[in-house]
């Protein structure tokens, strides 16, 4: 049997210097943790921490016909950011049923250029999707490999940024939450700077180029940020309230099915995005499942793939579930029949135990959300 080679990041010697636990993750070889999970999401729940998402897909779009491209492939619309230089935007991008091809989000940096950022384990159907609703459309696609990002998320994380890179960063003290800049434009000490992240904390995330990643890394390393690994980025996601493609929604569910209704937009009569079609039916005949929040009221852990019994309904199932860190609850996503309230069983081990159904989020900038 051949046995498949991992691709690394830029960072994956600093990974091994600080003793990282590495594991395969979408066919890379990436951090799980440093020593302890629990302690890393901690620590970016209280301070400051980072994580290599240099795994993550980089593709910047330019061309005249850019947001006419984009109002066609994503559910939501980006001409509510056009005069918005910098504004990031969250969207699915569907197949024709409507179901998600996967999540991502794009910058507004001009008319004729936008970043979008999509995820690792999807690249290549992403990609390919993408190139076929280009069509002949003035737009050229261009995936950068040449980059690598680093998330510095939590509530010192700016501040301990700010004294790691200085001139580095620019003006990026003055943005503003989902917003991005550019530092140095076409130059070898060139900075994307987005107000994002995928914990549910303050923070950046950080484009530089390859060749420069691991000097970034060892920068904020001494500067008193921690690395912390795909583990806590799982349950600090996960407490936050934020999807996982593959878990939560995935091509045969659809984002009013999966908590995303928010991010489809049907305001343009005249936009005909694709799925659109499938979405307006699905809304016509009615809903049959939402996501929702689960807190176990008994001991057990949560985990994808459990059944959930709601007496006199019917049956969902858990996409993503954790323990807690913060909460020091086991809790989760289930997509739960419509009518669903706020009890509910999850069959554990052929066990039946009561949990609390809850709106989501959990937790976001370090307080606890839900009455627990």
């Amino acid at each position: 049997m051949t046995q498949t080679t991992l691709k690394e990041t830029p960072l994956i010697n600093a990974h091994r210097e600080m003793s990282a636990k590495l594991v395969s993750f979408g066919g890379w070889n990436m951090p799980i943790h440093y020593g302890s999970q629990i302690e890393e999401h901690h620590q970016v729940r209280r301070a400051a921490g980072m994580f290599d998402v240099c795994h993550m897909t980089i593709v910047d779009l330019r061309g005249c016909e850019v947001i006419a491209y984009l109002r066609k492939l994503l559910a939501n619309d980006v001409a509510k950011i056009i005069d918005k230089p910098g504004k990031a935007l969250y969207s699915c991008m569907l197949n024709e049923r409507g179901g998600v091809i996967d999540d991502l989000i794009i910058y507004m940096m001009s008319a004729t250029w936008v970043r979008v950022i999509v995820n690792s384990a999807t690249r290549t159907k992403d990609l390919a999707w993408m190139r076929v609703q280009l069509g002949h459309m003035a737009v050229d696609l261009t995936e950068r490999d040449d980059l690598a990002m680093i998330a510095v998320q939590g509530p010192d994380a700016r501040a301990l940024a700010a004294k790691a890179l200085g001139d580095e960063l620019g003006n990026a003290a003055q943005l503003k939450p989902f917003n991005a800049l550019l530092v140095n434009a076409d130059s070898e000490r060139e900075r994307f700077i987005a107000r994002t992240g995928y914990t549910g904390e303050d923070g950046y995330e950080i484009v530089c180029a390859n060749t420069q990643a691991e000097a970034m890394w060892q920068q904020l390393a001494q500067a008193g940020v921690k690395p912390c690994g795909l583990g806590a980025r799982d349950t600090l996601r996960l407490e936050a309230g934020m999807n996982l493609y593959g878990n939560d929604m995935d091509e045969q569910q659809s984002p009013l099915e999966s908590g995303l209704s928010w991010t489809v937009d049907f305001a343009d009569k005249q936009r005909h995005f694709v799925g659109r079609e499938a979405l307006e039916q699905q809304r016509a005949q009615g809903l049959k499942y939402k996501l929702v929040g689960l807190i176990l009221q008994g001991k057990g852990i949560l985990r994808a793939h459990q059944k959930v019994i709601v007496n006199d309904i019917g049956a969902g199932e858990l996409t993503s579930g954790s323990f807690s860190p913060t909460m020091k609850k086991a809790i989760g996503f289930a997509r739960v029949p419509i009518t669903t309230g706020a009890g509910c069983q999850v069959e554990i081990r052929n066990k039946r135990i009561a949990a609390q159904v809850v709106k989501l989020p959990f937790v976001r900038q370090g307080k606890i959300l839900v009455n627990v």
